[in-house]
């Protein structure tokens, strides 16, 4: 069983990339026509709002691909100070605060998108469902991760590691310093 969450939560993560890449992609597609069409000739009326929906959309599954891969801040200073049968419990704790907030939030989500399911955009009049539903959509697929992370945790295995930091020989020539 463990082995069908790390793949479902691997695949999870290799959907997410090109989908927050392509994401990206268009925005800067969408604001350099908007920049370029304001400066040439008359401003293209859709632009902005393009663009407003692609960073909401880019700012939620962003932040469910960086909860994949263990990116966000997370202060594990008193977990990792105690003896590691308390930390496991401490972990099991926060782990079941997250999945509370992220239920609630998929919830709540869900229920401000129906409610502006009849709402139109001014300028492409797409139905506002569309645009609100990713935040229903990527409290739930987080909130699917937390699920994965507690099984892990039950099963004694290790918790979803955090992203890497850059190695300081890397950080000091990123900074412009010489090493010694």
């Amino acid at each position: 069983m463990l082995k069908a969450l790390a793949w479902i939560d691997r695949m999870l993560g290799e959907v997410l990339k090109p989908v927050v890449f392509a994401g990206m992609a268009a925005l800067i597609c969408v604001i350099t026509l908007q920049i370029v069409s304001r400066l040439m000739f008359t401003s293209v009326s859709w632009t902005e709002e393009v663009a407003r929906f692609l960073l909401i959309w880019i700012t939620f599954l962003g932040a469910a691909l960086a909860f994949q891969q263990g990116r966000h801040i997370a202060v594990t200073l008193l977990r990792d100070s105690l003896p590691p049968s308390i930390g496991r419990i401490l972990s099991g704790a926060a782990l079941l605060v997250i999945l509370a907030f992220l239920v609630t939030l998929a919830s709540i989500g869900w229920q401000y998108m129906n409610v502006q399911s009849f709402q139109k955009s001014p300028s492409l009049r797409l139905s506002m469902t569309y645009v609100y539903a990713v935040m229903p959509l990527s409290a739930a697929l987080m909130a699917g991760l937390t699920v994965f992370d507690l099984i892990r945790l039950l099963a004694g295995q290790p918790l979803r590691a955090p992203a890497p930091e850059l190695d300081p020989d890397l950080m000091q020539d990123l900074q412009g310093e010489t090493r010694p």
